[in-house]
């Protein structure tokens, strides 16, 4: 057998006896492992990456769709190409370096985006997309050949900063794109069309970004938590169950603005104090069962803004997110039912829209597997958990399994120019991600 085969054998064996091990934490067996990937590379890399859309603050703005989003892809695609990677665009945009495998098999695909919000962190997705490079990196170093083709993909425009809401360019590979969006206009009448083909892509083909179910073996991403879960757990890996499903609708109250001066107390029709009420009732719902379920008013406008005038219209936002549908629907349902109360003991009307559902995505059991399995050799305790977050892998879901690792983001920062993953945390990171690749190479497909 050659080493590659001894390797692949190896790899399908243990995973085979870490089968069915769960627990909402692993502590680690014995000394840390010889690592794989190199730490001093993958870190140099993210830093050169924060150069492009640098803000005096720190952190980085580098929205999707923009001059300094440009500037990093063509980074990106140089250190691709420099890793031995073929390298093409798609035409939503998203980047694919591709490495060839001994078999005529589908791809295993990992990566992330290197899109920033405005005013956010240099590691928000950067980790992930850099760390799937040094993978490929020390695969090529080592001299190892899988037996699938391996792809590294950055996805575009995964915060949603301009043209559309966010996940573009995994909504492109899922389907789920809105026919016309490729005809949309930002402020100044340009159109997405025309930075699709800036970035290489095809506005009027892309339709065909949607990738096939059986195209694609899996997906494994490595992202940030963005939560303080492993970093108050001081706990290296995070094995993700899934990422939570977003219910999003908006809410219009409408009383009656009148003289803030001359309208009694008992007589008002106060929008404003109808939806305080709301905001408190949303928390309360939320709170009212077990679980890790969150809801958010983020968004209140009101009218007519006055400070001597009532406020006679408010609109403000319904968020709720968890990894279980059915819990989101009943809450939200519990929510309506308290609007309708406050509505008439104030004497407003309350009307919200049909909830916007982004479904929940639950990672594939074999792939938390591979990633226990792939921590524990690498000598680094896991914890299971939800991504509070959307991600890119939400999109995979649609037409592939999917695995998610987490690293410890520092304080729970995330999203701000203090958003800060340490360096080794990072190495961990991308040494679990090259060991799980190796893992479900060895197993999917057989």
């Amino acid at each position: 057998m050659s080493r590659n085969g001894i390797r692949n054998f190896a790899v399908g064996l243990s995973l085979a006896l870490l089968a069915g091990s769960s627990g909402s934490a692993q502590q680690s067996g014995g000394a840390a492992a010889e690592r794989n990937v190199r730490q001093e590379r993958l870190w140099l890399t993210l830093e050169k990456l924060g150069e492009f859309g640098k803000n005096p603050e720190g952190g980085v703005s580098r929205v999707g769709f923009t001059e300094e989003d440009l500037a990093g892809r063509a980074y990106v695609m140089g250190l691709m190409r420099e890793a031995g990677l073929e390298v093409r665009v798609d035409a939503a945009g998203n980047i694919f370096g591709r490495r060839a495998g001994r078999e005529n098999l589908p791809v295993l695909l990992f990566g992330s985006h290197i899109d920033s919000v405005p005013h956010g962190g240099n590691f928000d997705g950067d980790v992930g997309s850099l760390s799937a490079i040094e993978v490929i990196r020390a695969l090529g170093e080592h001299k190892v050949t899988t037996r699938h083709p391996l792809e590294v993909v950055i996805w575009s425009n995964e915060e949603g900063g301009r043209y559309y809401s966010g996940l573009f360019g995994s909504s492109a590979a899922a389907g789920i794109l809105p026919a016309e969006v490729a005809g949309r206009k930002d402020e100044k009448g340009e159109t997405l069309g025309n930075w699709l083909a800036r970035m290489g892509g095809v506005g009027a083909r892309i339709a065909e970004a949607k990738i096939a179910p059986g195209r694609v073996a899996g997906y494994v991403e490595l992202h940030i938590e963005q939560g303080a879960t492993l970093d108050e757990a001081k706990t290296p890996i995070g094995v993700v169950q899934g990422i939570v499903g977003i219910s999003l609708r908006y809410c219009t109250v409408v009383g009656f603005a009148n003289h803030a001066g001359t309208t009694p107390m008992n007589r008002r029709r106060d929008a404003l104090a109808a939806a305080a009420r709301a905001v408190l009732a949303l928390r309360e719902e939320v709170r009212a069962e077990p679980g890790r379920q969150v809801g958010t008013v983020g968004e209140l406008k009101l009218e007519p803004g006055a400070s001597n005038v009532i406020p006679g219209r408010v609109v403000f936002s319904v968020e709720l997110r968890d990894l279980d549908a059915d819990k989101i629907a009943r809450i939200g349902e519990r929510i309506q039912r308290r609007l309708e109360i406050i509505g008439k003991e104030e004497n407003v009307a309350i009307a919200c829209t049909e909830a916007d559902l982004h479904r929940p995505a639950l990672t594939a059991p074999a792939f938390q597997e591979a990633i226990r399995a792939s921590a524990r050799e690498a000598g680094l305790a896991t914890m299971d958990l939800p991504s509070g977050a959307g991600h890119d892998a939400q999109n995979v879901a649609r037409f592939a399994p999917v695995g998610m690792i987490f690293v410890p983001s520092r304080g729970g920062i995330s999203h701000s120019p203090l958003e800060f993953t340490p360096p080794e945390a990072v190495a961990n990171g991308a040494e679990v991600l090259y060991r799980a690749v190796l893992r479900l190479d060895g197993v999917l497909d057989k």
